[in-house]
């Protein structure tokens, strides 16, 4: 890494309008944005998510139909569950078209997809994107830096999640079929799309794991699920800003989801199949409702988390890239690489904020310049 660069600006004193700027809360305009795309009008944007939801809906049934060769493996009992995932395809491709027609949004998708899917960082760090898949999507490692409690919860919730969403899925598409190979008997062939992938014996190891699989999901989810109902119901923290639609209702419907489905198995094997309809049905509903509710409500950032992962990866490359480090003008300590501070002023400037400079100090001095732009500039009206 070499070392920051010497020439820097002079530090800000107490007369300096950004600096008033900055206690003032950002009054004072800076330069204006760099000229680029018109502004989107709100008709325009929810016009254009419109169409990429229907796009994307409409290809969903075309994939079902013809995953399901012509509708010949789609079992019309799970018509429901299918139902909702169309309306899940329809609100994921409106909400994100509308997400990234935000400028703060939309460059970060630019930047984080161009850097995920550049074929340059794949031959400088072909590891760099595997591992980061692995650690901040899979195990979501940065989660143990707050609580290993929480940690572990959220790796409970994330694979069991996971887990009945590979199975459910694809069976409610007609893409996943289980045939039995002997007419009678434990014998079972698992297709896809037709084609036989696996031969299994229904009483085997292999087997209950098969048509249990659904149950251990349920386990993992309810285990996760009741942890952060119990820590948002003792929590002071996380109780002080907490909503009931937003932060209580996903771990509500995800245990209801998971100890349904668990009931469901329980009246098949201990009650001779009592209460199954009914419990069919709460299961259904618990389940579509999850469904059409996931574009709309917490759930969604699983669906932005890529974007992330792209961003992570060019803060990597970057440094890796460019070695050098930019410094805070005003204790010169390295902030971070240049193009990734150029990156942040950029959003700045797209949002029309107005006092990108300050990206270029690092945080104990903004607060320090903060605190001395107040009592200097705003204080001493009360004198």
């Amino acid at each position: 890494m070499t070392e920051p660069p010497q020439t820097v600006e002079p530090t800000p004193g107490p007369d300096d309008p950004a600096a008033a700027a900055l206690a003032t809360g950002g009054l004072t305009r800076g330069e204006p944005p760099a000229a680029g795309a018109p502004p989107q009008t709100p008709a325009t944007v929810r016009r254009r998510a419109s169409v990429a939801g229907t796009v994307v809906s409409v290809l969903l049934i075309l994939a079902i139909v013809f995953g399901s060769r012509l509708l010949r493996d789609f079992d019309s009992a799970l018509l429901p569950y299918a139902v909702a995932t169309v309306f899940l395809a329809f609100g994921v491709a409106y909400r994100y078209t509308v997400w990234v027609s935000a400028p703060g949004a939309r460059r970060l998708f630019r930047k984080g997809w161009g850097s995920f899917f550049s074929a340059a960082n794949f031959r400088n760090a072909p590891t760099a994107l595997p591992k980061m898949i692995a650690t901040y999507l899979g195990f979501q490692k940065f989660l143990g830096a707050r609580s290993h409690a929480r940690w572990a919860a959220h790796q409970l919730v994330f694979w069991g999640c996971l887990l009945a969403a590979a199975i459910t899925f694809p069976l409610t598409w007609g893409w996943f079929t289980f045939t039995s190979s002997t007419g009678s008997g434990p014998g079972y062939e698992m297709r896809i799309w037709g084609f036989k992938v696996i031969g299994f014996d229904a009483l085997s190891v292999l087997g209950w794991l098969m048509f249990h699989g659904l149950d251990i999901a349920a386990v993992l989810v309810i285990a996760g699920a009741s942890y952060f109902l119990w820590r948002r119901m003792k929590d002071r923290g996380a109780i002080t800003g907490q909503r009931f639609a937003y932060d209580l209702m996903p771990l509500i419907c995800l245990v209801v989801i998971s100890v349904t489905g668990l009931l469901l198995t329980f009246s098949s094997i201990f009650l001779h199949g009592g209460g199954y309809e009914f419990l069919a049905v709460l299961h259904m509903v618990s389940v579509v409702f999850t469904l059409i509710y996931i574009p709309f409500g917490k759930f969604f950032h699983i669906v932005q988390r890529p974007a992330a992962v792209g961003m992570q990866l060019f803060k990597y490359t970057s440094r890796r890239e460019d070695e050098s480090v930019l410094a805070c003008r005003r204790c010169h300590e390295p902030i971070d690489t240049a193009p990734y501070v150029e990156n942040l002023q950029g959003t700045m400037r797209d949002l029309d904020l107005g006092f990108d400079e300050w990206a270029e100090y690092c945080p104990r001095c903004k607060r320090v310049l903060r605190g001395t732009a107040y009592l200097d500039h705003v204080k001493k009206g009360f004198k």
